[in-house]
């Protein structure tokens, strides 16, 4: 057996890459191996910023000798078949084959072809120079050598096989057994015969570790340390710590200061400079848990001075950084919150759904909506919704879009803003993930609620839905934090209510739109707007359209709905004067208190039509949508151990109350476990089944009342009393919530159902009276019901 030792070394490698690189060059080794037949007894790897390597143990130095067959024609078979099997397996004669007998099918031929087995150094020198030519990088480069493709430009092979090189050439890359240490303290070159060697030079003279393990354990705790020695304390970030183990070779911890002032700078600021641009931990005062003047700078290099140079220069750099924070964080501020809201209207936030500004406008209504059902002040909750997108066109934020809402937060509480509202425009984009916590302010609720329910339906509402893997707009993560919000919160809303607010918004919106397009001279949401012959004058209601002055019809549901869309328009382009419509009139018959003036419709004998041109959107995807919903619940539910199926049987009830459903779910899933649960739903099955044999048979329904004096058997009397006692006492426990006491009453029915189906008195449905039959069936209907008003047995499987 033999080592195989694997290394190619080249120029830096990104960070982010190293890891799965690492891994991928092992696979490789390992599949093309396997695939020639070797197996090696272990295998390791390691990485760094210059070197991907792989390390195999207990390598056979040659494959084994196999046999490959091909099968060929019966014996006796026409000349041409068999010399097609001579050339087809490379024999010059046919008593170069081997005749084997088959019991059914007699005797044919077989061609055996011996191959021999292969010395482990060639097939390596074939192997590597293919994995190295295939090997997928995110982001590759070619040199000007040749045609190869590499993260960065190779410098070197290694590949040494049982203590000699295994000689390829790729691109002008020769295979070797030489390689190199620390630019600095151990460049080398090193000849190497094996592993241990390998790890002994780089590792002692070389100054390299060369596993990430290594460099992070020695940073990790180099970094607790030097802090703890002046009394602070590491702010851990090991998102960080992944980058900056694939930065160091030789890592070395080195703790600096920075200007004080710039602790005024909000802290995520500080952090975000440090770990984006500079990728230095900050640290804190244990005392007070805020941030301390200083920093943690992982150097690539022993220091003579213990690091005090080293510290001095990246201290010019931060604060160069900081200097730059404070500056944006300086003009935000004189900006003010408020000052950026109307910025957002030239954002484009989807084309078919319009800007950020008119998210905003949509989000802030919807969020009023929602403030009482979540106990947040409804004034509160609409100001938040407004300023919450507003810090997207800070200064700071265009730098770190990262800060977006945490910096909005910042705004608003230095422009006196209740510090509901600021709370509010920080977590309304949360949660951005399975382990991120969900807003619990009710204010946050509401507007975090809107917000997802706004992009939600939106994108619903232009077909723009997941499919598969791909759901480029998050759309997944939006639908999990409602269900996340509404569960963890106890929130009582339904969602097929909530999600048509929105739709009602965009139809809205899209309707403005239209109509400011379509007027002869410009528009402007919001302004001021006098009729006259030359713009509005010209809008056409009639039945169940609205015609505009280039006499494009859009349709809606009904004339009340296309009546009350051209209401909501009035309204929104504050109209200053009556409006005549061919057919139909809208006209001022009071004042509000605002002095807008209050129009009414009202409707005469409107004239047929020609077809419509185009089409309102419909946004008749909203049951898609609550059943995207239900799918994601499933996945929260199943995470927390819960049956999918179980999920279905609630949704099918066409419950849209999330907390119920959860409710109703838990206490579903604890009766199932039960006898009485297990042995109902066998019964629910039964019935169900015979029932729709029967009704298929019989092309109808068997829904009507049952007959009690067609009932003869004592079981099905006692099953109808039992159905009478526990429909009542399962309605009287859902309508009070109170689902356990529901189940309750189910569990009183597994008796007479089992008496109904099994033992001496058993019932025969299918009864040679033709009334009594329909009555029993009539009474298998009754139980199917009365189980099916907790949930549809029928979608439980088991």
């Amino acid at each position: 057996m033999a080592q195989l030792l694997l290394e190619i070394f080249s120029e830096e490698i990104p960070a982010r890459m190293q890891a799965k690189a690492e891994a991928d060059l092992l696979n490789a080794v390992l599949k093309g191996l396997k695939d020639a037949g070797l197996e090696p007894e272990a295998s390791r790897s390691m990485s760094g910023p210059r070197r991907i390597t792989t390390v195999l143990d207990g390598v056979p130095v040659r494959s084994a000798d196999t046999e490959e067959e091909r099968k060929g024609p019966k014996v006796g078979a026409p000349e041409q078949a068999v010399a097609g099997f001579l050339r087809g397996a490379g024999l010059s004669d046919i008593s170069e084959a081997e005749i084997r007998t088959d019991p059914k099918k007699g005797d044919f031929y077989v061609a055996v072809k011996k191959i021999e087995g292969r010395d482990t150094s060639d097939i390596v020198a074939e192997l590597v120079p293919n994995i190295i030519r295939n090997f997928h990088w995110p982001k590759s480069m070619r040199t000007g050598r040749g045609e190869l493709r590499w993260v960065r430009p190779i410098q070197r092979i290694v590949c040494v096989l049982d203590g000699k090189t295994v000689p390829f050439e790729i691109d002008g890359h020769e295979s070797g057994n030489v390689t190199e240490g620390h630019r600095v303290h151990g460049r080398g070159p090193f000849t190497v015969t094996n592993a241990a060697e390998y790890e002994a030079a780089l590792s002692g003279e070389g100054h390299v570790m060369l596993t990430r393990d290594a460099r992070r354990a020695k940073i990790e705790t180099e970094a607790k340390a030097v802090c703890e020695a002046v009394g602070l304390e590491l702010v851990e970030d090991k998102g960080l710590l992944e980058q900056v183990v694939g930065l160091a070779e030789w890592p070395n911890v080195v703790l600096g200061e920075m200007d004080p002032a710039f602790l005024s700078l909000p802290p995520e600021v500080i952090q975000l400079s440090m770990r984006v641009h500079q990728k230095y931990f900050a640290v804190r005062d244990p005392k007070t848990g805020a941030l301390a003047p200083n920093f943690v700078v992982v150097a690539n290099i022993a220091a003579a001075d213990g690091g005090t140079a080293i510290a001095k220069g990246n201290r010019k750099v931060l604060s160069a950084r900081l200097d730059d924070g404070r500056f944006f964080w300086d003009n935000d501020k004189k900006t003010g919150l408020e000052a950026m809201v109307p910025k957002l209207g030239t954002i484009k936030f989807k084309d078919e759904l319009g800007s950020i500004g008119d998210k905003v406008e949509r989000v802030a209504a919807l969020a009023r909506e929602l403030a009482p059902k979540v106990g947040a002040d409804a004034d509160l909750a609409e100001r938040a919704a407004r300023l919450a997108k507003a810090d997207l066109v800070s200064e700071m934020v265009y730098e770190f879009p990262e800060l977006q809402g945490v910096m909005g937060r910042y705004y608003a509480l230095e422009a006196g803003e209740p510090a509901a509202v600021a709370d509010a425009i920080r977590d309304h984009y949360k949660p951005q993930g399975p382990s991120d916590a969900v807003p619990t302010d009710p204010v946050g609720i509401a507007v975090a609620l809107a917000d997802k329910l706004d992009t939600l339906v939106g994108f619903w509402a232009i077909d723009e839905k997941p499919t598969g893997s791909k759901d480029p707009f998050a759309l997944r993560r939006a639908a999990l934090g409602v269900v996340r919000i509404v569960l963890e919160n106890g929130v009582r809303l339904n969602l097929d209510s909530f999600s048509e607010f929105p739709a009602q918004s965009l139809r809205k919106q899209w309707l403005v739109d239209k109509i400011i397009k379509n007027c002869r001279f410009p528009v402007s949401k919001g302004e001021p707007f006098e009729a006259s012959e030359g713009n509005l004058g010209h809008i056409d209601l009639r039945p169940n359209r609205i015609v505009w002055p280039n006499k494009t019809e859009y349709v809606f549901g009904s004339i009340e709905e296309a009546a009350r869309h051209f209401e909501d328009l009035v309204n929104v382009l504050r109209v200053t004067e009556p409006i005549a419509l061919v057919g139909a009139e809208f006209l001022p018959t009071s004042t509000s208190e605002d002095g807008a003036l209050i129009y009414t419709v009202s409707l005469g004998e409107l004239a047929e039509h020609e077809e419509p041109t185009e089409v309102i959107p419909g946004f008749d995807g909203l049951p898609s949508l609550l059943s995207f919903f239900a799918d994601r619940l499933k996945q929260y539910l199943r995470d927390q151990g819960q049956r999918p199926d179980l999920i279905d049987a609630v949704f099918a009830l066409g419950e849209d109350d999330l907390v119920l459903i959860t409710r109703r779910v838990e206490a579903l899933g604890a009766f199932l476990e039960t006898e009485d649960g297990a042995n109902l739903l066998a019964g629910y099955k039964r019935a169900a089944n015979i029932l729709k044999a029967e009704e298929k048979k019989d092309k109808r329904t068997f829904d009507g009342d049952v007959d009690a004096a067609l009932l003869e058997a004592p079981a099905e009397k006692a099953l109808y009393q039992a159905l009478v006692t526990g429909v009542a006492a399962a309605k009287a426990g859902l309508e009070a919530e109170d689902f356990a006491a529901a189940m309750s009453a189910l569990a009183s029915l597994r008796g007479p159902v089992d008496a109904f189906f099994e033992g001496e008195g058993s019932v025969m449905v299918n009864a040679d009276d033709a009334g009594v039959r329909e009555n029993r069936l009539n009474l298998l209907n009754m139980m199917r019901a009365a189980i099916g008003s907790v949930a549809d047995f029928g979608k439980i499987g088991g």
